[in-house]
C-alpha cells in the first residue's frame, strides 16, 4: 500500500463534518469540540516563535515537542473462537486517530505516533485498516507530522515503540516486521516467538533495512518489584539489543505515560508493583542506575517522555491527552527524516507539566563545543578544563492545568565512561553524582531565558554529562505516591559526551 504525495497537503480550515466523519460524533464534540478553528487554550504560547529557526543555527533545527507513544481506538482486542480472529476495535483505547492528532496540535505538538496494540494477526489490521484512517488524518491535520508503527510486542520483553521511517511502502515495512517478529501476531500462539534470541534476530532484521526504524523501550520497570529488582525488562537485554543495532534499539522511556493516575486514585504510570519517582521510571530517576550503568560504557542511550494515551481522566482513565502532561522535544527541523535523525542521535531532552520548552546544554574546551547526543574530544596535553553551560527556558503561558510551574533547581550530574560491564546485568555506575547543584540566584536571566555557567575541572578521564531540573524542593526524587502529578514536574536532558585523547 502506498500513499500520495497529495495525501499530505494542507487542506483549508478542519470542518466539524469532517472531523464527524473521521472521528467520529462523540470524539469529536468530546474532545476537539472546544478547539475546532482555534487555537487550545493551554497550547504553547511560544510556539510560533520555537517555530522561528535559531539564527545562530545553521542547519534551521529549533526543539519540537512530540510523543511517540500514543493509542487510538485501533487498540482493541481479538475474537479467537473464530479462524482467522475476529478483531474489535475500541476495546483498550477509544479515540480515533484523528483525534489523537486534533489534541496532540493544540496541547502544542508538532510530531506525534499512533502506537496501537498488537494481537493474534494484527498485522493485518494495521495494514489493511489502520493505516488508511492515518493517511486521513495525515490530510485533516497537517500541522503535526504523524508517524507510522506500533507499540511492539518485543519477544521475551514489555512493549516497545516501533516507529517507521516515513517513505512510500512505510506501511509494508511494518507489516514485514510485525508478522515475522511480534511475539502476539502468530495464530495459532508460536512460542518460539518469544525469545531473546528472537528480539535480537528482530533488531538485526531492522539494522539492515534500507529505511531504518527505530525501538524504544516502554515502561521499562513497570513490572518491576523493587528498586533495583527487575521484570520483564533485564539490563542484559537492553546491552544486547543496543549491540546488534546500536542504531535502531537507541532509548527507554525515562517518563511513562499514564501519569494521571493518582488524579483517579491509582498508581502514577501505572507502576502497582514499584513506584515512579517525581513521574519518571527508576532506571531513569535514580542517580548512578541503570541508564547510568548503560551511558557509563559509552552507549549512545537516550530518554524520552510520553503518554501512553488510551483513555483521558476526565472519562476514567489514567490518562492525559497527547502533549497536556509530557513532552519529549527534539532539535529538528519540522521533517519526518530529521524528527528521527534527532530522535536516533539523542538531540532530545524531556519535560512533564510544561515546566520549560527549551533546555541547551554545552560542553566546551580548546575551541570545541558539543550538545546533547554528542561528543566533545579534549587533549590531555592541554588544560582539561570544560566549561558547561546551560540554557532554559520557562513557558510564557501556563500549563494544561492552568498553572504557571517555576524551575526551583537545576541539577548536573557526572559520570565516567568505563567501558563494557563485565556484568551484562549490571545496574550501577558507582561514579556518577551530582556535581553542582543550582538555585534561582545561581542563573541569569537573558530575555525570556536562563543561563546557568559551570566549569569542571580536570576532566582527566572519558565522561558524560547530563541535566535535570524540578519545581520541587526535593534533593532526590521521591518514591510517587497519590500526589497529584502537577505538583511534582522534573526536566531531563540527555547526555554529553567527553573524550579525553
Amino acid at each position: 500500500m502506498q500513499h500520495r504525495d497529495s495525501e499530505d497537503a494542507t487542506g483549508g480550515q478542519l470542518s466539524r463534518r469532517q472531523l464527524v466523519k473521521y472521528a467520529g460524533f462523540g470524539a469529536t464534540l468530546a474532545a476537539a469540540g472546544p478547539f475546532v478553528g482555534v487555537e487550545a487554550a493551554h497550547a504553547d504560547p511560544d510556539r510560533q516563535d520555537q517555530a522561528q529557526a535559531d539564527p545562530g543555527r545553521p542547519d534551521n533545527r529549533v526543539w519540537r515537542a512530540g510523543d511517540h507513544h500514543i493509542h487510538s481506538e485501533y487498540s482493541g482486542d481479538f475474537d479467537t473462537s473464530t479462524n482467522p480472529p475476529t478483531f474489535r476495535k475500541g476495546a483498550d483505547a477509544v479515540y480515533p486517530i484523528v483525534t489523537n492528532a486534533i489534541m496532540a496540535k493544540n496541547f502544542g505538538l508538532t510530531w506525534a505516533m499512533c502506537t496501537d496494540h498488537g494481537g493474534p494477526t494484527h498485522s493485518k489490521v494495521n495494514l489493511e485498516q489502520a493505516y488508511p484512517d492515518l493517511l486521513r488524518s495525515r490530510r485533516l491535520v497537517p500541522e503535526v507530522l504523524q508517524f507510522w508503527g506500533m507499540e511492539f510486542d518485543a519477544p521475551a520483553m514489555d512493549h516497545h515503540t516501533l516507529m517507521i521511517p516515513r517513505h512510500a511502502d512505510e506501511a509494508k515495512q511494518l507489516f514485514e516486521l510485525e508478522s515475522r517478529f511480534a511475539k502476539r501476531d502468530p495464530f495459532p500462539a508460536d512460542p518460539g516467538r518469544d525469545t531473546e534470541a528472537k528480539m535480537v534476530e528482530f533488531l538485526k532484521v531492522a539494522r539492515n533495512m534500507p529505511h531504518k526504524p527505530l525501538v524504544i523501550a516502554h515502561h521499562t520497570s513497570r513490572s518491576a518489584t523493587g528498586l533495583g529488582v527487575y521484570g520483564q525488562d533485564l539490563p542484559h537485554e537492553f546491552r544486547n539489543g543496543n549491540d546488534a543495532a546500536p542504531d535502531v534499539y537507541v532509548g527507554f522511556e525515562g517518563a511513562p505515560g499514564h501519569q494521571a493516575g493518582p488524579l483517579n486514585g491509582s498508581a502514577r504510570g501505572g507502576y502497582g508493583n514499584h513506584p515512579t519517582y517525581g513521574g519518571y521510571d527508576q532506571a531513569t530517576a535514580r542517580v548512578g542506575g541503570l541508564w547510568d550503568a548503560l551511558l557509563g560504557e559509552g552507549r549512545h542511550w537516550w530518554i524520552t517522555a510520553t503518554s501512553d494515551s488510551h483513555v483521558h481522566w476526565t472519562r476514567g482513565g489514567t490518562d492525559f491527552w497527547p502533549g497536556e502532561y509530557s513532552k519529549t522535544y527534539v532539535l529538528a527541523r519540522q521533517e519526518y527524516h530529521d524528527i528521527m535523525d534527532g530522535l536516533r542521535h539523542g538531540r532530545i531532552f524531556v519535560t512533564t507539566g510544561d515546566l520549560i520548552n527549551r533546555l541547551d546544554v554545552t560542553a566546551s574546551s580548546q575551541g570545541h563545543s558539543a550538545g546533547a547526543g554528542e561528543t566533545i574530544t579534549v587533549s590531555r596535553r592541554n588544560r582539561t578544563d570544560v566549561d558547561v553551560v546551560i540554557r532554559f527556558r520557562p513557558p510564557a503561558g501556563t500549563n494544561g492545568n492552568g498553572d504557571r510551574p517555576q524551575v526551583r533547581r537545576v541539577d548536573l550530574i557526572v559520570g565516567q565512561v568505563t567501558g563494557p560491564s563485565v556484568d551484562r546485568d549490571a545496574d550501577t555506575n558507582p561514579t556518577t553524582a551530582v556535581v553542582a547543584r543550582f538555585g534561582p540566584r545561581d542563573w541569569q536571566q537573558q530575555g525570556a531565558q536562563y543561563v546557568i555557567r559551570h566549569t569542571l575541572r580536570d576532566v582527566g578521564t572519558d565522561s558524560y554529562l547530563r541535566v535535570r531540573g524540578t519545581s520541587t524542593d526535593e534533593a532526590e526524587p521521591l518514591a510517587d505516591g497519590l500526589e497529584s502529578p502537577w505538583s511534582d514536574l522534573w526536566f531531563y536532558s540527555n547526555p554529553v559526551f567527553v573524550r579525553v585523547r
